[in-house]
């Protein structure tokens, strides 16, 4: 009767959900037939499958381009895992005259092959043998279940045949729908392995959970307790899941976690930043894309501790540039109650910087400060051009390099406080008069 019923739901449902036993093993499989699936066959793809196909190793698309393609969504990168090994498919790709690329992810089973003017990264099922909290050594499998076991989380854990038929071991599928992120097995084993799948989970917890605060206690006792770990996890590693994080849904949320499981300390936040100033800055800001410095700088106190975060994580110049500017501005900077044209502060001192990227700093300034009619209004602005420069003045007899510097200063003022309005001639008959 469960046979006919099956094989009655695959004839109705353009989507197929099939519930197969194989042994003790347990998986829930379906057939996916989007157009984001279809999609993806290029005729690179195509290429690389019919290798794969004529040399009997089965080939299916892994990790999180399943999650983005279950969820409705074209993902942006694609990997791809075999039963073949890295010798088995160098072997196959040479034979074929594929051209192979960045060879430096043969030692953990990873192969990118080229074809088509595309990047195919394939990599072989693996199991971990020996990790130490930061890096692993593998050992190659032909079992999909095992290779399932060893990813952080079930949402990540699925494969997806080139058919179009989901294999999902540990009901990713299910959280997915659920709106649930939780670890594969042991929250504790898998963060032991990599400690840097806390701020993993945090991520995706950002992606997909609709509820601010809707963790499994058992997960969040795991984190607490092996939260020492991310010590050992480089700044830069930690950065790139961090920044993700910060500009997620939850992102409030999420920092006020990382504090209240005494995180932050290991992640190169300060101790007793300001929690409450970042969560206030979050609902500020959240509807306008801020920078994820935007969002971080609001716990900070001091410039010196933007320093010893940017010591920790190695940010990029123009980061740790963003949160120095913040933190020093925030309450220096901020508009006139007096002024009828409450934008002017910020044109006039960016005006009177002069630097490159000065507007779009302020505009984070704007953001982190709620102003959002503000930073409308400067999003439309353009930096207008001062219309008197040192060679006017040397025609006009100034020749010190001092007078003409304090000259184009006055200008500039009077030049301001016309709103930018006054032109050359108008402004050297002052010099005249």
């Amino acid at each position: 009767v469960l046979l006919l019923a099956q094989m009655w739901s695959r004839l109705l449902s353009p989507r197929v959900f099939v519930r197969a036993a194989f042994h003790w093993r347990t998986i829930y499989t379906m057939q996916l037939k989007t157009s984001e699936f279809k999609s993806l066959f290029t005729d690179g793809l195509n290429g690389i499958a019919e290798l794969f196909e004529k040399h009997q190793y089965e080939l299916r698309i892994a990790g999180g381009a399943v999650r983005d393609l279950l969820s409705g969504k074209r993902p942006e990168d694609v990997d791809f895992a075999t039963t073949a090994t890295p010798e088995e498919m160098k072997h196959m790709f040479q034979c074929a005259g594929i051209r192979m690329i960045n060879n430096k992810g043969e030692k953990h089973g990873t192969i990118t092959a080229r074809l088509h003017n595309e990047n195919f990264e394939v990599t072989t099922l693996r199991v971990d043998v020996q990790t130490d909290g930061r890096h692993a050594e593998v050992e190659f499998t032909t079992d999909w279940q095992k290779d399932a076991e060893r990813r952080d989380l079930t949402i990540n854990s699925m494969f997806l045949g080139l058919d179009g038929t989901l294999y999902d071991y540990f009901k990713g599928y299910e959280d997915l729908k659920n709106r649930k992120v939780r670890f594969v097995g042991s929250a504790e084993q898998r963060i032991q392995e990599d400690y840097l799948r806390i701020l993993r989970y945090f991520r995706f917890y950002g992606r997909v959970a609709l509820e601010p605060d809707d963790h499994e206690p058992e997960t969040l006792a795991a984190i607490k307790e092996n939260g020492c770990g991310l010590a050992a996890i480089s700044g830069e590693r930690i950065w790139v899941e961090l920044k993700k994080m910060v500009v997620g849904n939850h992102a409030a949320h999420l920092l006020e976690l990382i504090y209240t499981l005494e995180l932050a300390q290991y992640i190169g936040l300060p101790p007793d930043g300001t929690v409450e100033e970042m969560k206030r800055v979050w609902q500020n800001a959240k509807e306008h894309s801020p920078k994820p410095m935007t969002i971080l700088a609001a716990l900070f106190h001091s410039p010196e501790e933007v320093e010893k975060m940017d010591l920790r994580l190695k940010v990029s110049k123009e980061e740790k540039s963003l949160a120095l500017f913040l933190v020093k501005y925030r309450r220096e900077l901020c508009k006139c109650k007096d002024e009828p044209d409450s934008l002017k502060p910020f044109t006039d001192f960016i005006i009177d910087s002069r630097e490159l990227d000065t507007q779009s700093k302020v505009c984070e300034l704007l953001k982190y400060q709620g102003e959002k009619k503000l930073l409308a209004e400067l999003l439309k602005w353009s930096i207008p051009r001062f219309p008197v420069s040192g060679h006017d003045l040397r025609r006009m007899g100034i020749t010190s390099g001092k007078e003409i510097g304090a000259t184009l200063q006055k200008l500039r003022d009077i030049w301001k406080k016309s709103h930018y309005q006054m032109d050359k001639d108008e402004l050297l008959s002052y010099i005249k008069a």
